[in-house]
């Protein structure tokens, strides 16, 4: 379960990372796309920075809740190739 757990916490490192790159690379290659005001006046790199806090939220808690999900079975330390020297 250990594997599981580190792929699954490394797959929503890469999409969250992907995420940030996009608004990294849209502050740098187009600055004005961010000043535009969609929604009530408030401006897109406002909105992009509150979606980039809410998808790490909600990613920390979908991983939660599989690692969770799977962990419910106990092994020893020898079962995870932590026993070894």
């Amino acid at each position: 379960m250990r594997r599981y757990n580190q792929r699954l916490g490394l797959i929503f490192f890469a999409v969250y990372t992907l995420l940030y790159i996009g608004f990294v690379a849209l502050n740098a290659i187009s600055a004005e796309t961010m000043e535009m005001t969609p929604v009530a006046g408030i401006n897109l790199a406002v909105l992009y920075g509150f979606g980039l806090m809410i998808a790490a939220i909600v990613m920390a808690m979908v991983y939660g809740a599989m690692c969770k999900a799977t962990s419910g079975k106990t092994s020893s330390p020898e079962a995870d190739g932590e026993g070894q020297q």
